[in-house]
């Protein structure tokens, strides 16, 4: 009884167990066989609404560099709205003036600039002028004793001693003639040496003279005059003492500089000409100089020179204008901006300086849109050329449109944030995984250089060759030149704003050094590609 009643108990449950296998396999084929479901809806007719990290595939960036970039929505709140800033203007059409705005600096007009050297050899007794006086033509800046003077005034003064002697047995010896006394023979030996006098007393003169005596200093000295060995320097032209090396004591020659004499009444304003801005320059083309220095002064001048020199580290050639400086006004050294006039006039499209922002090759401006005051559209626009304080724009806009000229770097940071434009290079490439992307954004080098009064800070920045790197420049003070960073092997230059980051982005291929300046070439530093 007891071994039946145990089999009887074991049917049921392995009846059980059974039926619950065949439900539990009956239910992994049901997950493995189901179609998954796609985000276009049980509608088969209705669009495919993408997710954001696939946006680009329809309304990302354009693989080709010469494409335009579609347009990209941003909304703002109104609190952000007047965060930022934003001030509109609209867009109109106005005439160009060919006018180009280059960094120059104040130098002196080389051919008024003069090294004033002693004409004799000796030691310098007095210095009569200070370093940055006025002085006249003519005036003595300084006092030379010297041997060699002395020497060629004893040596005059000995020759025309002979030469009266020699005259006055001439005239006996006529006289001897006259009478039969004398022969003819020696008539013409007394006249040969008489000749031979008279160029040695010409030729000490002449030596005198070379020295920097006057004629009329030579015409006193006679026998037993006291010979005086000092000289004066004199200035060779009326200007300004630039530079003194003169003191009391000091041995010199003749090819030691004194003094240097500047006639600062005209100048030469020195500037730097990009390689792409050739064509629009040449000789004989009006320009005006301004400087920080005197906001109201503008002088009037001519390209006088082109180098024809081109810098190999700043892609840069020399242009120089001369202008006058009746006041004295420009100093040398002096930074100031030469704005050269072209001669042809057309019309296009101007908008704000602050209205751009530019995204490695690229410059985009942002337009609200007329029916939502908090939605604003980022344009790719392309630039031609600066006048003034405004850009021309070449294609992008049309007259009457509107673009934020207040508050363009809070959207562009804003779209940035939001992560609503890829890169140039993301869109060229095909899809590739999220690892990969992190990975991608995690190679990106990024680096910071502060333009403060002390220039770039800091100077040398160090990055990997072969890997993506982020610049990003921030000027803080207005106090220098340093309002534009120029790449010029990299062909970059790039307008810095106060207090407004602005990136730069390139890939270095190689290892060496990439050099950065700042719009006038004074302010300098490196990228070093390891």
């Amino acid at each position: 009884m007891s071994s039946e009643s145990r089999v009887q108990l074991r049917v049921p449950v392995a009846i059980a167990m059974a039926l619950s296998l065949l439900a539990i396999g009956a239910l992994v084929s049901y997950v493995l066989t189901r179609p998954i479901p796609t985000l276009s809806g049980p509608d088969s007719r209705s669009p495919q609404v993408a997710s954001p990290s696939q946006a680009p595939a329809s309304a990302g960036v354009s693989g080709s560099n010469s494409a335009p970039l579609p347009d990209v929505a941003i909304a703002l709140n109104e609190d952000a709205i007047k965060r930022a800033g934003i001030v509109v203007a609209t867009v109109d059409s106005a005439p160009l003036t060919a006018t180009l705005r280059l960094p120059a600096v104040v130098e002196p007009n080389a051919y008024k600039q003069v090294s004033v050297t002693p004409l004799v050899s000796g030691r310098v007794t007095k210095v009569l002028v200070e370093l940055g006086a006025q002085v006249r033509q003519g005036q003595t800046m300084a006092t030379v004793f010297s041997p060699e003077l002395a020497e060629s005034q004893t040596r005059f003064i000995a020759a025309s001693a002979e030469l009266e002697a020699h005259e006055r047995e001439l005239a006996r010896t006529e006289k001897l003639v006259a009478i039969g006394s004398a022969s003819r023979q020696e008539l013409e030996r007394i006249h040969a040496e008489h000749t031979a006098q008279r160029t040695n007393v010409d030729s000490a003169r002449a030596k005198l003279e070379l020295l920097g005596m006057s004629r009329d200093s030579i015409d006193h000295l006679k026998g037993g005059t006291a010979v005086d060995a000092s000289t004066g320097v004199p200035a060779p032209i009326a200007g300004v003492v630039t530079e003194r090396t003169a003191n009391v004591g000091l041995n010199v020659d003749s090819s030691a500089k004194l003094f240097t004499v500047v006639d600062l009444s005209t100048v030469w304003i020195v500037a730097n000409l990009y390689e792409r801005d050739f064509s629009r320059v040449r000789v004989g083309d009006r320009t005006t100089i301004v400087s920080s220095a005197y906001p109201d002064l503008r002088l009037q001048g001519t390209v006088s020179y082109i180098d024809p020199q081109v810098s190999s580290e700043t892609r840069t050639a020399k242009v120089r204008i001369e202008v006058a400086n009746p006041k004295r006004e420009l100093r040398l050294g002096m930074l100031a901006e030469a704005l050269i006039e072209g001669s042809d006039r057309t019309t296009g499209i101007l908008v704000p300086k602050a209205a751009i922002q530019n995204v490695a090759d690229r410059a985009f401006v942002y337009m609200p849109k007329a029916d939502a005051p908090t939605q604003f559209t980022e344009r790719e626009v392309r630039l031609g050329s600066a006048s003034g304080d405004s850009v021309q724009v070449l294609s992008g806009l049309v007259p009457g449109d509107r673009v934020v000229a207040g508050g363009s770097f809070f959207l562009r940071a804003e779209r940035e944030r939001l992560g609503l434009r890829r890169t140039e290079r993301t869109a060229a490439a095909p899809p590739a995984s999220s690892a990969a992307v992190n990975q991608s954004r995690a190679a990106l080098q990024t680096a910071k250089v502060v333009v403060s009064e002390q220039g770039f800070e800091p100077a040398k920045v160090t990055l990997q060759a072969g890997v993506a790197a982020r610049l990003t420049f921030l000027r803080t003070t207005d106090k220098t030149c340093g309002t534009e960073v120029v790449f010029p092997s990299l062909n970059i230059k790039r307008t810095l704003p106060l207090n407004q980051g602005v990136d730069i982005e390139f890939t270095p291929s190689k290892s060496g050094e990439i050099a950065f300046v700042c719009g006038m070439n004074m302010l300098k530093g490196v990228v070093v590609v390891e």
